[in-house]
């Protein structure tokens, strides 16, 4: 018999420990969130690498898609941004500040099996948001790379080896810890905007002194729009395709349970972080435009001008120098690189609290190294998929950015009127009523996006689905609780207790009669017997943990143990265990065979919480007590 290295039992272990490390199982260690908590600002960097780094390609998105216009069509959308999405997250973080963002507002709108469906499409969204952040930004800051001229040539043509380079680099970061990851984002955030702010600031200064670029650009914008109001229409239309100056706002929410004080200080600090994202980024958006709209010709913008998806650089390069816009370029890419952060955070932050609570995944997806590991691997397959292609995967990206902002418009305009508020419900209808435009233009322009977008929709429904069902023979049961009389039936059954399964429908003399003849046909069950009936109702089969409340109650001289669960199997099994660990003595519990197409029972056990109970209770009761004489004993006749 060949002989086991007794080493590698340890260092597999060793392997299971470092990936599970600050694996959370209490929902409210979930909502708390990380132990290591930092401040607003230092949480807002993490964001802001998503946010902010969009400024290395919106003004040529702008000036592409408005031309002349540019500079309107952006002051439209920071008004867009200042007066419509950042009121609207404000109070997401206000009424949703564990991390869960507008979804869990949403998810209290539909109940049962409809609602956990919702929930998991706007995951889908979620996911296409986040996922595509990470990849998109990687191939981006690999075209930067590419680009410059220090670069080997070996390496032209190698876009999706070196963003996937990138991608592992990222990863790489957050299996280090997260920690880590936010002292990274605060160096590239805090240097990406002080060389911005020189780039807009010297290029600002040499408007001033060439009027004569303003003047030119006046007088096209005079000859060929007839009025101002005609300029705001069409900036108007416009607007939607820069939509990608839109992101940040659902991750600032996401990652909530970083920011450092109790409850209260966590809202305050992630309003502040909000707002002062939204404020730096609109300035530097409305100057960046205005001067690269002046001062870059419109042929450099287009796809082979040199300002092509670098319109700060190109003004870097031309101001300040190849020296200054080397060092440019070098934290542009670092920015783009790392952008993705942003998005594992939101995403490492957002499903640990959906998907294990409703039993649609293992529950290693409450620890963060798992879920780096998986998301980089889908990173990595996106990637190879689009071929590193930047403009592929934008339609995607702005997708699911305007999905989420529109699900956080319409959650707080409900929330507003649940409340009776009609100022703000009002305010608020508006502010989605033009997200739904946006979205609605940007899915006529770019059909693409959806197409992606329910590919991962059906994605996590399906896989979540799969993972429930696997799932649905684990005990389910957190606490048991007994009320006042349930424990005086409990302690009077001095410790030998015998259970009768009923399912209750009449609740009548009769039946409870007719179910212990039953018994005494089946199983020959003594009167003498310390007999008790159990009743388990069903009220949201959609639910996968719960705690057990059990009332008792005394019925036509019978005993009652009754109580509501997702299931009937496994709260039976979850309330077994409980009797005895309690009494010290191994419980017994009876049924009748179930009659019916055991696949069609299984269906319902799935979708209903019912089926065919005696197996299945039986069948939780062996994976939770392996041990054949501590397991308690199910007698069905």
């Amino acid at each position: 018999m060949a002989s086991v290295d007794q080493s590698v039992v340890p260092k597999e272990r060793a392997l299971q420990t470092w990936l599970l490390q600050g694996l959370q199982t209490d929902r409210k260690e979930i909502e708390h969130g990380p132990h290591k908590k930092h401040s607003w600002w230092q949480v807002m960097c993490l964001t802001g690498v998503d946010y902010f780094s969009t400024l290395g390609y919106q003004p040529g998105i702008a000036a592409l898609a408005a031309g002349a216009l540019s500079p309107v069509a952006t002051l439209l959308l920071v008004v867009l941004t200042l007066f419509g999405a950042l009121p609207v997250y404000r109070r997401v973080a206000e009424e949703s500040p564990n991390g869960q963002g507008s979804i869990a507002m949403l998810e209290k709108l539909a109940r049962q099996w409809w609602g956990k469906l919702f929930v998991l499409a706007l995951l889908g969204f979620a996911a296409t948001d986040f996922v595509i952040t990470m990849t998109l930004s990687a191939a981006d800051a690999t075209a930067h790379i590419l680009e410059n001229p220090f670069v080997p040539d070996a390496l032209h043509g190698q876009r999706v080896l070196v963003t996937l380079v990138l991608l592992a680099m990222l990863g790489g970061v957050f299996l280090m810890g997260f920690s880590e990851a936010i002292g990274i984002a605060v160096l590239l955030v805090g240097v990406y905007l002080v060389l911005n702010g020189v780039v807009v600031v010297v290029s600002l200064i040499h408007v001033l002194e060439t009027p004569d670029l303003v003047v030119n650009w006046q007088n096209g914008l005079t000859t060929t729009y007839t009025s101002p109001l005609l300029m705001v229409g069409l900036s108007l239309l416009v607007m939607p395709k820069l939509a990608l100056g839109l992101s940040g706002f659902e991750t600032g929410v996401a990652v909530m349970p970083v920011v450092k004080g109790d409850l209260q200080k966590r809202i305050k600090g992630t309003k502040r972080l909000l707002t002062s994202a939204a404020i730096v980024m609109s300035v530097f958006l409305i100057f960046s435009s205005f001067a690269t709209t002046v001062l870059i010709p419109h042929e450099e913008f287009e796809e082979g001008g040199k300002a092509s998806g670098r319109a700060l650089a190109y003004l870097a390069h031309g101001f300040l120098g190849d020296w200054f816009g080397t060092l440019y370029d070098i934290s542009t890419i670092a920015i783009l690189w790392f952008a993705g952060a942003s998005a594992m955070a939101g995403l490492i932050n957002l499903v640990p609290r959906y998907l294990p609570r409703y039993g649609m995944a293992p529950d290693w997806t409450r620890a963060v190294r798992p879920l780096v590991l998986v998301f980089s691997v889908i990173g990595f397959a996106i990637t190879i998929i689009f071929d590193a292609d930047v403009d592929a995967q934008g339609g995607a990206y702005a997708t699911g950015v305007l999905v989420l902002i529109l699900s956080a418009a319409v959650a707080v305009t409900l929330s507003a009127r649940r409340r009776g508020q009609r100022a703000a419900t009002v305010a608020f209808g508006v502010i989605s009523a033009v997200f739904a435009y946006t979205l609605v233009d940007n899915v006529i322009e770019r059909p693409d996006g959806v197409k992606i977008a329910s590919f991962f929709i059906v994605t996590t429904i399906a896989t979540s689905l799969i993972s429930r069902a696997t799932r649905s023979t684990e005990l389910r049961v957190t606490e048991v609780h007994l009320d006042p009389l349930a424990e005086r039936f409990v302690n009077e059954a001095c410790g030998e207790i015998h259970l009768i399964a009923n399912e209750p429908n009449a609740r009548d003399q009769a039946e409870y009669h007719e179910k212990r003849r039953e018994q005494w046909l089946n199983h020959r069950l003594r009167s003498q017997e310390p007999i008790m009936f159990v009743e388990v109702t069903v009220v949201d089969a959609s639910e996968f943990e719960t705690e057990l409340r059990v009332q008792g109650e005394e019925r036509y001289g019978h005993r009652i143990l009754k109580f509501e669960s997702p299931t009937v199997p496994n709260a039976l099994a979850g309330l077994l265990l409980y009797l005895r660990d309690r009494t010290g003595e191994v419980p017994h519990i009876y049924f009748h065979w179930t009659e019916g197409n055991p696949v069609a029972a299984m269906l319902r056990y799935l979708l209903f919480g019912g089926g065919d109970v005696p197996p299945l209770t039986r069948e939780v009761l062996r994976k939770a007590e392996p041990d054949l004489e501590r397991r308690p004993h199910v007698h069905v006749g």
